[in-house]
């Protein structure tokens, strides 16, 4: 017969299939970081598909998410600390197949990977009138290749392989992004359900910190495990992207980090791209 005092506390966690992810959560997926009385479930599905399932259901407790996302999910979830993909003067590119001035970009028909990724925030920041269609992120190359499009936003993995498909890069909005704020540009995070309570927001986003800690220290395991995500990288260039978006600032945002997040979303507010202004906190 199971106890109160001895009842095991399930916690489901939703990321993305990208090798920065399966990085991330490492240690938790394979047991390597266990807690005490939790055992945690993880589902992997694309990001734009959890930033809706995460507004419309808050279905999950641990839930990947765009920081563009947030403000409208903001009144079932609070950010977690640790866990974020940051740009450091780097982050989604537009690319095309051939040179065209920014002038030129922001007239152009661009394929997107969802509007409510932060990718799109940055880009409708960079460029407000630029027309847009959604494109699942992984097709967004070959459809500009095909040329259905005179240019495509990417993200994840692109970002090192467009100039293999004959594209090239026409603006890093992260670098454009430190530029306008002098700040890096936050993309991702993770969620974690309110109404879990104090104890488990903040035991649960321990064992996070703990499992970014993990791979880090044990990088070549880590990555070995991660590369079944890798999307046709090669283990050079997958530990490259992992590099670029799992770090120091994963396991703290840091001041500037939280900053950055705050100033994103309020610029999102203030130019009338999000219609709710952002209460923006954060646990452990």
């Amino acid at each position: 017969m199971t106890t109160a005092s001895t009842a095991i506390q399930e916690i489901s966690i939703a990321h993305s299939p990208d090798s920065d992810d399966a990085f991330m959560f490492y240690g938790l997926a394979t047991n390597k970081v266990r807690v005490p009385g939790y055992k945690f479930t993880h589902t992997l599905t694309d990001i734009e598909t959890l930033n809706h399932r995460a507004i419309n259901e808050a279905f999950y407790d641990v839930t990947a998410i765009s920081f563009h996302a947030y403000p409208y999910l903001q009144d079932n979830y609070t950010l977690m600390s640790c866990g974020g993909s940051v740009g450091e003067g780097y982050g989604p590119m537009i690319v095309a197949p051939r040179k065209l001035s920014l002038d030129e970009v922001k007239k152009t028909r661009i394929a997107v990977p969802g509007t409510l990724t932060t990718a799109y925030l940055t880009l409708k920041l960079f460029a407000p009138e630029i027309e847009t269609v959604t494109v699942p992120f992984d097709k967004i190359i070959p459809s500009v290749v095909a040329g259905e499009f005179d240019a495509g936003l990417i993200i994840h993995e692109g970002q090192l392989t467009y100039a293999n498909d004959g594209l090239i890069k026409l603006l890093d909005l992260g670098q454009w992004w430190r530029e306008q704020t002098g700040l890096p540009l936050p993309l991702g995070g993770n969620a974690i359900r309110r109404s879990l309570g104090a104890e488990t927001l903040l035991t649960t986003t321990n064992a996070l910190r703990d499992s970014i800690q993990h791979a880090l220290d044990n990088r070549e395991e880590a990555l070995a495990y991660a590369m079944q995500f890798a999307r046709d990288l090669d283990p050079t260039l997958a530990n490259r992207f992992v590099g670029m978006y799992v770090n120091e600032r994963t396991l703290n945002y840091g001041e500037d980090g939280k900053d950055a997040i705050r100033k994103l979303l309020a610029m999102g507010y203030d130019r009338g791209i999000i219609p709710h202004r952002a209460n923006v906190d954060f646990v452990g």
